[in-house]
Order: C-alpha cells, then structure tokens, then sequence
C-alpha cells in the first residue's frame, strides 16, 4: 500500500467518525448531502478522494462546520505528509483540537516523548491558555484561545475511556519549564501528580541526572504502529513508512530505559512543585508568557 494511499485511508476514517458521532448512518448522510450512498462508502474506505468542497459539505451535514479547515488541510497533504501549521490554523487552534480529538479515540495505545513542555492531553486550561496566547502571538492566527482551551479539554475524556492505553515519558526539564504564570504551573504540576494514577495512564520521568541513551531531538507521539506525529515551528510531520515507525518505537524505548515511574515519577514531580512553592521569583505581568508549540 502507497502511503497515499495510507492516508487517504486515514482521513476516511476520520469522516467515518465524524458521521457516527453525529448519530447518522452513511445513507442519511448522503441523503443530506444530495449524494449516492456509494460515494460516502467511497470516501470513508478510502477508494475515492474528496475535494474540499466533499469536506466542507460533509463537516456541515455532521454539525462540525470548523472541522473541514483540518480536513482540508490533510487532503492537501495527502502525497507530502507535511501540513504547514499556516495552513492547518487558518481557522484557529480549535478546528484542530476536534479533529485532534477523532485520532485520539480511534488510537488503541498512544506513546508520547516530550522533552520540553508538559503534552497537550495533560494540559490543565491555564497551561494550555499560556501556550495558545503565545502561539496566536507569533503566528497570527485567529483569536479563539477559549475555544481552543475548551476543545483541548474535551480531548483529555480520552483518558477515562476504557480499552485504551497511554504512555507519557516527559523530561525534569519539560516539568521545570516555565511557559505559563507560577500558580498555573503549580496547578499543572499537581494535575500530573492526579493523572498519573488513572488505570490506562503510565507517567514516566527522566531525571536531569540521568544519562540520556539519545539527544532529545523533537517531541513525536506515536499512535498505535500506524502514525507519528511530529511538530516543528513550522508544520507537522506525519510519519506513516512502517520502517520509520518501527525507529521512533525504538528511540522511545530507548528512553523507557532511563525513565522514573510510580513512586519515583511522583517524588520528581513532587520536588519540582515544592521548588516552586519555595521561589520568590516574580514574573512581570507585562512580559508575554513563553512560546511554547501546540504539542497536540
């Protein structure tokens, strides 16, 4: 199988669930749409690729009109595997948020390295409200940090969802980052310390005292043996040969082997947060909060 072929498999699924989660079956979408049911069986086996027209008609009829600008975004994509983030964000960071949301819940386990900033599914809504700010800043996309806050939310019931699994490996140094205001790093700090005992979340922490087996590069989320994503200032990668898969499983073990779990995890985090009940640092309210990536 091409990759296109691979993706364009991928953004009929992501159609599929959007039509389910709308309570429709394929019939009465295309009856909404004025379409032959074959051609919605078409798109969402990925044997026809639609045009952006296809997208924008299909997110309308399911409710979830901002959902066709990252749809639109993916089919552009389709034979590069590069989404530019100008592109992707034309809409705003909560479009992307939702569709974010569809790859989430049809992930069975989700492995994430992120070696300098807390990742989004672990995000408390003023940590993430930092990061967006920041980023709306220095991309000049639209204004809609509350909504991107609320969606980044809605994304995190993934982690209540039984059947599936999620493995974090964070560095000391993404835990010490101060990319938002102290209380809101407090309270992120302290959403780590509660989300760590969830039954489907394992939290793993490298300490700044342990010898890295590899150079912490980028940040990339495995889905599955299916996708890695990857984030750069400038786009988002998406990794889908099965060969390059297989080398992102191997760097994130790699890093497994150095990581601190249960008890030992909790004492890291513990530390840092007592650091920052200690600091009599003060932030000037009229210094921007630091930039930090979408880190999905």
């Amino acid at each position: 199988m091409t990759d296109f072929q691979r993706e364009r498999e991928a953004l009929g699924a992501w159609l599929h669930r959007l039509r389910r989660d709308a309570g429709l079956n394929g019939k009465e979408l295309a009856e909404r749409l004025g379409w032959a049911p074959s051609k919605v069986s078409r798109i969402e086996h990925g044997r026809q690729t639609p045009t952006n027209a296809d997208l924008a008609a299909w997110s309308r009829a399911c409710g979830q009109p901002d959902a066709a600008a990252e749809l639109t975004a993916r089919l552009q994509a389709l034979d590069s595997h590069y989404v530019t983030w100008r592109r992707s964000l034309r809409a705003g960071h909560a479009p992307r948020q939702r569709v974010g949301m569809e790859l989430d819940r049809a992930t069975t386990v989700l492995r994430v390295f992120e070696p300098g900033m807390v990742p989004g599914l672990l995000q408390t809504a003023g940590y993430a409200r930092s990061l967006f700010t920041a980023l709306v800043a220095l991309q000049g996309t639209p204004d809609d940090v509350p909504q991107a806050v609320e969606a980044r939310m809605e994304r995190q019931r993934v982690l209540y969802h039984a059947g599936h699994e999620f493995h974090f490996v964070l560095t000391e140094a993404a835990l010490r980052a101060r990319l938002c205001p102290p209380e809101a790093h407090r309270g992120q700090l302290d959403r780590l310390l509660a989300v760590a005992s969830l039954p489907g979340v394992r939290l793993g922490v490298i300490p700044d005292t342990a010898t890295l087996p590899l150079a912490p590069l980028h940040s990339f989320w495995i889905f599955d043996d299916r996708l890695v994503q990857v984030e750069t200032w400038t786009a988002e990668v998406n990794v889908f040969e099965e060969s390059e898969i297989a080398l992102y499983r191997r760097v994130f073990d790699r890093y497994v082997t150095v990581a601190r779990y249960g008890s030992a995890a909790r004492a890291i985090v513990s530390s840092v947060l007592a650091e920052c009940g200690q600091s009599d640092e003060v932030i000037d309210a009229s210094v921007p909060p630091q930039l930090g990536r979408d880190s999905q």
